[in-house]
């Protein structure tokens, strides 16, 4: 397999599940009671970590690479949009995870996690785009 078809389908397969968390996974948290969520919630940022962490690190490892042994300008504005998504995923994400893991939530801070969301769906879907664009 390529690194360029690998890299494609590290961006599709983030992009997919972005959009799973973003209009499924997310929106059900509200659907739980305190105790139950804070249970689930353990148990789902683990598993979840065992997918999104792989294809995080694959992807801007690959990105890095590119960046690396090609002069294609596009690959540096896709690693400058993976660092944000890192940087957004560290400064606020984990945070907020960290406040449901603690049983430190209410609705409003489960209600931002979804809107909050939105600027990782939109940055990894624009990234698969500009991957696919200048395949």
């Amino acid at each position: 397999m390529s690194i360029n078809i690998l890299g494609i389908l590290i961006d599709f397969g983030l992009v997919v599940l972005i959009w799973i968390v973003q209009l499924i996974i997310y929106p059900s948290f509200t659907f739980y009671n305190h105790k139950n969520l804070v249970l689930w919630h353990k148990k789902y940022t683990r598993l979840i970590a065992y997918i999104v962490g792989p294809l995080m690190v694959g992807q801007l490892a690959l990105s890095l690479y590119h960046c690396i042994t090609e002069t294609e300008p596009y690959q540096l504005l896709k690693l400058i949009l993976i660092i944000f998504v890192w940087v957004i995923t560290m400064l606020q994400f984990v945070p907020l995870h960290n406040r449901i893991t603690k049983n430190e939530f209410d609705h409003k801070v489960l209600l931002s996690l979804v809107q909050k969301n939105w600027s990782r769906t939109i940055l990894w879907t624009f990234i698969l785009f500009i991957e696919y664009l200048f395949i």
